[in-house]
């Protein structure tokens, strides 16, 4: 468990609490081609976080399911769920998760069509990386910035971020990630018109399967197609095709087949076989069709066209021609509307988030003070109580109480008693640094709470921030009225104990304090 997740936990059994952790590991390690099988297992995971508090477990599944939503298509839902695990991670501190979050969102932009934003996530989450994150899963995020630098041009950046990939997955015996990995390079050199590096790729590839028996998908067998249609060489597109047209290869993406399908045509055309050519034009098309491949759609009529080209029906060849230039116009309308409408409820989910939270805060502060009120006390210290206990480290709690604060509202006004609580209040704050909590718990009285400060230091600092509200320059508000503080300490040295009892236990303190004279610190 990362030291983020330690600390956002209540006490639930530390062997409740690591099955969880392994739980969420073992889903954002599973093989890529298994993303389908990850969004039941993480809705199940991220309802069992919510229920023991592991806020940061929860939010790890949360981001798995981004991943599905946005591999499935689902580009507004998933890229608004990234956003918001990418929110709470900052808030949160938590690097490894935020690392995963921007690979996410790079996913997201790329989708969206925005590829600086995908670079600059994709940047982001191999730099957030850690020394112990294990080397498939720091592969998979240099797969991610090496697809977004060849998406911006910069190809041998590229490559060399594809190379450290392809090295880490092949150290670790990962030999799906490593053929995937192959192929997006592969793919890159074919449309830069390189053949010989494509070439040397594609043997890479087939040294794995021979080596390993790792089948090739439907989409790797593409890429090798179109490497030998480089090449010329059409029967071996046809022979390497053939197993998915027959439906004998693993299809893991909704348009793998009609990638084949527009490749294979490509390649019959080139050979002369133009009836053969139609026919898989044909396939294709209807797969467009039935599940609305519009992009891959307008290609097979940038196709269509060069076959009546090349049959000689040049009418019909400038009409499919004309007809591919409509179709990628209305194309390029459709995917601004989709970018404009996935950033759009992205907006509206991250202002929903703010605004979420700013009435949150509101009702945790109390309106006069600014400091937290009873209500978030209530909330918040049984689970730092919880999370001291299961780390075994001590929490202090202070309460303090103004001297005869009744003298000042009834001898001057309640606007005087007002701001003698707003200048206690502003010292008070300044004694709760880091995790610690100052509050308002009512009329006059304050808690302090103090997560892994032992008993001697929680009394050092309580008497310092009494000195300090006995020396303020008091004045110039009450005048003659000097304003004092009785504070009760107690300390839970390793965590356990309920808030109410140590509340109790303070309060004790506290009129111990208020006997003894007032202005003063007692700590049990």
């Amino acid at each position: 468990m990362t030291t983020e997740a330690a600390s956002l936990v209540p006490a639930e059994p530390r062997h409740r609490l690591d099955e969880l952790d392994d739980a969420v590991a073992e889903l954002e390690n599973r093989p890529l081609s298994q993303f389908r099988t990850v969004w039941a297992p993480a809705t199940a995971l991220r309802q069992r976080a919510a229920e023991v508090g592991a806020e940061e477990v929860g939010q790890r599944a949360t981001l798995l399911q981004a991943g599905v939503l946005l591999r499935e298509g689902h580009t507004g839902d998933g890229g608004q769920l990234a956003h918001q695990v990418r929110a709470w991670a900052e808030e949160h501190d938590s690097r490894y998760l935020l690392s995963r979050a921007h690979r996410e969102l790079s996913v997201f932009y790329r989708h969206v069509g925005d590829f600086s934003d995908a670079l600059t996530h994709a940047v982001q989450s191999v730099a957030l990386l850690t020394d112990e994150v294990p080397g498939p899963l720091r592969a998979r995020h240099l797969m991610t910035l090496a697809v977004a630098l060849d998406d911006t041009g910069s190809h041998a950046d590229g490559r060399r971020r594809g190379r450290e990939a392809l090295a880490l997955a092949a150290a670790a015996g990962d030999h799906e990630l490593t053929s995937s990995l192959l192929n997006n390079m592969a793919y890159s050199a074919v449309e830069t018109g390189d053949e010989a590096e494509a070439r040397s790729l594609i043997a890479q590839m087939w040294e794995l399967q021979a080596r390993t028996g790792h089948r090739f998908t439907a989409n790797e067998l593409d890429t090798v197609a179109q490497v030998e249609m480089m090449g010329g060489r059409y029967a071996a597109v046809e022979e390497l095709l053939s197993p998915v047209m027959a439906d004998l290869v693993v299809a893991n993406e909704g348009d793998a087949v009609a990638e084949c399908q527009l490749t294979l045509a490509q390649a019959r055309r080139l050979d002369g076989r133009h009836d053969d050519a139609q026919a898989a034009l044909d396939a294709a098309r209807s797969v467009c069709a039935q599940r609305q491949l519009a992009a891959i759609g307008a290609r097979v009529r940038q196709e269509q066209a060069a076959l009546f080209a090349a049959t000689g029906r040049f009418a019909e060849a400038y009409e499919e021609h004309r007809a591919f230039h409509a179709d990628m116009t209305a194309l390029q309308s459709v995917q601004r509307d989709a970018r404009a409408r996935a950033l759009q409820a992205v907006f509206e989910a991250t202002e929903a988030r703010r605004a979420s939270e700013h009435f949150r805060e509101m009702a945790h502060r109390d309106a006069l003070t600014g400091l937290y009120n009873r209500r978030f006390v209530n909330e918040r210290v049984p689970d730092l109580l919880l999370e001291s206990a299961a780390r075994g480290r001590p929490i202090s709690l202070a309460i303090m109480d103004l001297d005869h604060f009744k003298r000042i509202n009834d001898t001057l006004s309640h606007a005087t008693g007002d701001t003698v609580l707003q200048r206690v209040a502003e010292m008070l704050e300044e004694a709760a640094p880091g995790a610690a909590i100052a509050a308002r718990m009512g009329g006059e009285e304050f808690l302090l709470v103090l997560p892994g400060v032992d008993a001697e230091e929680a009394a050092l600092r309580c008497e310092r921030l009494r000195l300090r509200i006995r020396a303020f320059g008091w004045q110039p508000i009450t005048g003659s009225l000097q304003v004092t503080t009785s504070i009760g300490v107690t300390t839970a040295p390793d965590g356990l104990g309920t808030f109410s009892a140590l509340l109790s236990t303070a309060d004790r303190h506290l009129y111990a304090a208020k006997r003894s004279g007032r202005d003063r610190v007692v700590a049990g």
